[in-house]
């Protein structure tokens, strides 16, 4: 059972969720995005229904929301350490299907993989997650291959419709704002799309006697390791630490998580000049592997959620999907 409200209701509404939330939401920069003259589209806080992007998928996925991409974990001088406090507003995300179920993965990587990470954890626990519906399918999406083109698993939903707006809240702590509001009850199904333009086939043989396939290096040899697939991906958890010393004081200064790239050279190098993966190639395989065999050995589901970002940010138009499905057609033959 959901609500159908008036467009003026669903203002009023979400003026009283901003008092007691910070609100994320996929919304327009302009002039921001890899030229001067182009857009993007990526999370930030919004105070109103209007700056939400519904109609396009965000450039950037929704998990910088709950892992920043620079994040400073603890102060330090000589003989102390600060954790940062974290705030004391709950949020509320706005996502797409298939980022709501990168969650999932998000989840079991730095909560269910050893110990808990603190950090993750405590803004983890603060969230809510409101559904945003896909009337139709993106250019480079393949959810609907993944199966994470639909999901019950969100707290509220909502789809404005001309001077409508409806909504459908399944969280308890969230019905409180539903009570005192003008509302009509009407059924609710989130949209979700049916069919991509995009199908993808995982291969499920990925093994050691993969590592020689000749396609690694045919697709390693047009990747230039940017690094952009992994930084807009919504499961990608690579990171790196860096040491900040203050420049009015060196033995004062603060610990920071990153986000980066396996896919850049340098990420696997260690101390007296090795490195695991030298060769693009290596670090593409390396990433596939991971995606939708190493992962899903461990966990009981592939790590990638079929977004298709990473083929739309591509510089070289190195398509995830069509690697996916070449291997998989070797499997066949």
């Amino acid at each position: 059972m959901g609500y159908l409200i008036s467009r003026k209701t669903a203002d009023e509404l979400f003026a009283r969720l901003s008092k007691s939330h910070d609100i994320f939401a996929p919304k327009l920069f302009p002039g921001e995005g890899c030229f001067s003259d182009t857009d993007i589209v990526r999370y930030g806080q919004v105070h109103t229904l209007d700056e939400i992007e519904f109609d396009r998928r965000s450039d950037y996925s929704s998990k910088e929301t709950l892992l920043a991409v620079n994040e400073t974990l603890f102060y330090f001088t000589e003989d102390a350490t600060t954790v940062p406090s974290c705030t004391d507003r709950r949020l509320l995300i706005f996502l797409r299907s298939c980022d709501l179920h990168a969650l999932r993965r998000l989840d079991a990587v730095y909560l269910e993989n050893g110990p808990e990470d603190f950090y993750y954890r405590r803004l983890r626990e603060k969230a809510d997650f409101a559904l945003m519906g896909c009337r139709e399918t993106c250019d480079t999406g393949f959810c609907v291959s993944m199966g994470t083109n639909r999901t019950e698993n969100y707290d509220l939903y909502l789809k404005p419709e001309g001077d409508a707006v409806y909504v459908d809240c399944r969280a308890e702590r969230l019905l409180s704002y539903f009570r005192e509001i003008d509302a009509e009850d009407c059924q609710m199904v989130p949209d979700h799309v049916t069919e991509n333009r995009e199908k993808v086939t995982l291969p499920k043989n990925l093994s050691v006697q993969s590592y020689d396939n000749p396609l690694w290096e045919s697709y390693g040899n047009r990747c230039i390791g940017c690094g952009r697939c992994n930084f807009v991906c919504p499961t990608c958890t690579c990171f790196t630490m860096q040491d900040i010393l203050y420049r009015d004081n060196e033995h004062v200064g603060e610990r920071r998580r990153v986000h980066a790239s396996c896919q850049v050279d340098g990420y696997t190098d260690l101390a007296g000049g090795g490195s695991f993966r030298k060769k693009q190639s290596e670090r593409l395989r390396f990433k596939v592997m991971h995606k939708v065999c190493d992962f899903e050995k461990r966990f009981g589901y592939p790590m990638c959620v079929g977004c298709g970002r990473c083929d739309a940010v591509c510089p070289e138009y190195i398509s995830y999907a069509n690697l996916l499905n070449q291997l998989a057609k070797e499997e066949e033959a």
